[in-house]
């Protein structure tokens, strides 16, 4: 009988000792497991700012773009603006000789200049309204700029926030202070 105590007091001693270890590897795997989602916690954050960061800087790019398309677009119709009252003037001009009336004469030249005034005032509205339409967009450039910046900001400062909180609990001896001998 006293072998078989024996036998079942080594057995009980190997049991105790793989529980032990088990506990051991289960601490392990949970503070690997806990390091990871601290690091996926703060990539993602980090990740996140820096997604932010460039989907600004594309938008801003693309009001830029058309800021630059919209200039282009105001030229073009200024010219076409003034070419078809061009075209209007020298109508009334032949129109006005075609009755019969001196171009020198009061009437004819009160035609022209108000005729001349139309095609100021036209430019004038068109040339206002296009570069109402590239303050604003060039408006909205820099809004994205600024929106992609604080983006980046806080993708880094809240990456920094999610380390200085969870890193104590993953890492116990991260802040402590280090004494030389």
């Amino acid at each position: 009988m006293c072998v078989m105590g024996l036998g079942a007091l080594v057995g009980l001693g190997g049991a105790g000792a793989a529980t032990a270890a088990g506990a051991t590897a289960a601490a392990t795997t949970a503070g690997a497991l806990q390091t990871l989602a601290t690091i996926a916690t703060i990539g993602g954050t980090l990740y996140s700012g820096i997604s932010a960061y460039q989907t600004g800087k594309e938008q801003a790019a693309a009001y830029e773009a058309q800021a630059k398309t919209e200039a282009q677009l105001t030229a073009t119709q200024d010219q076409r603006q003034r070419a078809k009252m061009a075209g209007e003037m020298a109508q009334q001009r032949a129109e006005v000789l075609g009755r019969g009336m001196d171009l020198s004469s009061p009437t004819a030249i009160y035609l022209g200049q108000t005729a001349a005034q139309e095609i100021s005032f036209d430019s004038q509205a068109i040339r206002s309204g296009g570069s109402a339409r590239q303050a604003e967009l060039s408006t909205q450039a820099r809004i994205s700029r600024a929106t992609a910046s604080a983006g980046l900001m806080k993708g880094v400062i809240g990456a920094a926030g999610d380390f200085l909180t969870m890193g104590p609990d993953t890492w116990p001896g991260l802040f402590s202070e280090r004494q030389l001998a």
